[in-house]
C-alpha cells in the first residue's frame, strides 16, 4: 500500500513555516507528494517533506516555475497511472477538460478551481484537493490518495 499527499493552489511567494508544519502533520508517512500547480514560487516545494515531491506548473506561477516544471505528467505508483495537471478556464467542465489530456490512467489529479473533487467517472478517479488557502477563494484543504488493489482519495481540511 502506498499513500500520496496531494495539494494544489498554494499561491505562496515562498515557504510558510506554519503551513509547512501543518502539512508535515497531515502528510506524515506519505511515500510521495504531488503538487497540482499554482505554487507561485519554486521554493514552496522546499517546505514539503516526503521521499519524493513531484509538481506541475499552473497558470499563476512565476516564469521560473514555468521553465522548470511541465504542464502535465504521468506518475506511476504500484502499477497505477496518475495523470497530474493544473487545469485551465472555467471551473465548469474542468474535470472533462483535464481528463481529455490523458488516456490509460487510473486517476487524474488537478487543481485550478480551488474546489475539492473526489469522484469516479468511467472508472477513473478525478481528484482535486482544492486550495490550501482558506477564505473566500480557498477551500483550506489537501488530499490523500491511497493505492492498494485500487486507488481512492480523501479530502482533508487543514
Amino acid at each position: 500500500m502506498k499513500r500520496i499527499g496531494v495539494l494544489s493552489d498554494t499561491h505562496l511567494h515562498g515557504p510558510d513555516p506554519e503551513l509547512a508544519a501543518r502539512l508535515a502533520r497531515v502528510f506524515a508517512g506519505v511515500d510521495l507528494i504531488l503538487h497540482a500547480g499554482d505554487l507561485t514560487n519554486l521554493t514552496v516545494l522546499d517546505m514539503l517533506d516526503a521521499q519524493e515531491v513531484l509538481a506541475v506548473r499552473g497558470n499563476m506561477d512565476e516564469p521560473a516555475v514555468g521553465r522548470s516544471l511541465p504542464d502535465q505528467r504521468i506518475v506511476e505508483v504500484e502499477g497505477k497511472r496518475i495523470g497530474l495537471t493544473h487545469g485551465w478556464g472555467s471551473p465548469f467542465g474542468l474535470a472533462d477538460r483535464v481528463g481529455s489530456r490523458f488516456s490509460g490512467v487510473n486517476c487524474v489529479v488537478f487543481g485550478h478551481s480551488h474546489r475539492p473533487m473526489n469522484a469516479v467517472t468511467g472508472g477513473v478517479l478525478f481528484f482535486n484537493p482544492g486550495s490550501v488557502a482558506r477564505g473566500l477563494m480557498g477551500s483550506g484543504s489537501v488530499g490523500l490518495l491511497t493505492i492498494d488493489q485500487g486507488i481512492r482519495g480523501e479530502i482533508l481540511k487543514i
